[in-house]
């Protein structure tokens, strides 16, 4: 579903859940972030999180660990780490077993390697193969990460490249070449838990994955939030080889019109940002990287950080006073 449409389904839900009748409730559809947040103790908050979708791969093994690191990413994004996950199938009738238990492999393996349990599920026929996880995660409630704690000065990183969304859909397009397939599935299963680990270590204040809502629409949404302005240069935003080929031949997914429809009133592009690259910065995402405003008295440290665990990490651009999304 879109964003506008998301945004006016949830409308009658609006002031349903108060803050003041549920004050363990910390982030919930009032506050609107990653995933929702409820504080256990002084100590123990948890997070709660779920997504599924169709097949981007073919291969049900990668399409059932792409799913999972998409799924658990939300909790990374708040800051925690996963403790518990279930199942969220559906399967036609007439799917060879063998296929659905790859699927589920693919996804058990993903939880087993973000370090938490997977405890069961629900299955139900449908057409169309789904696949996803819920996921229960743990944080303490003083260093939970929300997509509104962005400040002007703060500098942007990224942590994985963009590009997976245009090349997915040259791929179904029987237009992709193998290598941009393989590079594009290998960045969508890595799961960012190291990254999360690492932003944790020097202390930051916002962060939030890239999904479906684009780089600029979920930049967006901290912009929003912080009451801040974002800013990204484009010559430093990383790309997955063949995803400006692709953009180019103008293989946009639908869903590159519906970002472009809810965020290009909030979205300022310098003269010199050919069109192409302005439809590729709305694309939707699949299990991207985390999206984190770093303090600048931190910056140093943190890429020290990751250069030290090898872990790729990309500075995107900068917080600023004012309002929305600047590219230049």
């Amino acid at each position: 579903m879109g964003p506008e449409a998301l945004a006016q389904v949830l409308r009658p839900l609006k002031g349903m859940f108060p803050t003041a009748a549920y004050p363990n409730l910390i982030v919930g559809l009032e506050v609107s972030d990653d995933a929702a947040v409820y504080k256990i103790t002084d100590e123990t908050a948890i997070i709660l999180t779920l997504d599924f979708f169709t097949p981007v791969v073919d291969d049900p093994y990668d399409f059932g660990a792409i799913a999972a690191a998409n799924a658990l990413s939300d909790v990374y994004a708040m800051g925690g780490q996963v403790a518990v996950a279930l199942n969220i199938c559906g399967f036609p009738p007439d799917l060879p077993r063998e296929i659905i238990a790859e699927i589920l492999r693919g996804g058990a393996e993903k939880v087993a390697e973000a370090g938490g349990a997977l405890a069961g599920g629900h299955t139900m026929d449908d057409r169309e193969p789904k696949y996803g996880l819920s996921v229960m995660g743990l944080v303490h409630p003083d260093h939970i990460l929300t997509k509104g704690g962005a400040r002007p000065g703060d500098i942007l990183i990224l942590t994985k490249p963009l590009g997976v969304g245009i090349i997915t859909t040259a791929f179904k397009a029987d237009v992709a070449e193998p290598a941009h397939i393989q590079a594009a599935v290998e960045s969508m299963k890595k799961l960012n838990r190291q990254a999360a680990t690492l932003i944790q270590q020097v202390g930051v204040r916002a962060c939030t994955d890239i999904t479906g809502f684009s780089l600029l629409g979920h930049a967006y949404e901290i912009a929003e939030r912080s009451n801040a302005c974002l800013r990204f240069y484009a010559d430093k935003l990383p790309f997955i080889v063949g995803a400006r080929h692709y953009a180019d031949l103008w293989l946009f997914p639908g869903g590159t019109c519906n970002n472009e429809r809810a965020y290009s009133h909030a979205v300022r592009f310098a003269d010199t940002i050919p069109e192409e690259l302005r439809q590729l910065l709305f694309t939707p995402e699949t299990s991207g990287g985390l999206l984190v405003p770093v303090p600048p008295d931190r910056i140093d440290r943190l890429l020290a950080l990751f250069a030290e665990a090898n872990h790729p990490c990309w500075v995107v651009g900068e917080v600023a006073p004012g309002e929305g999304i600047e590219v230049m």
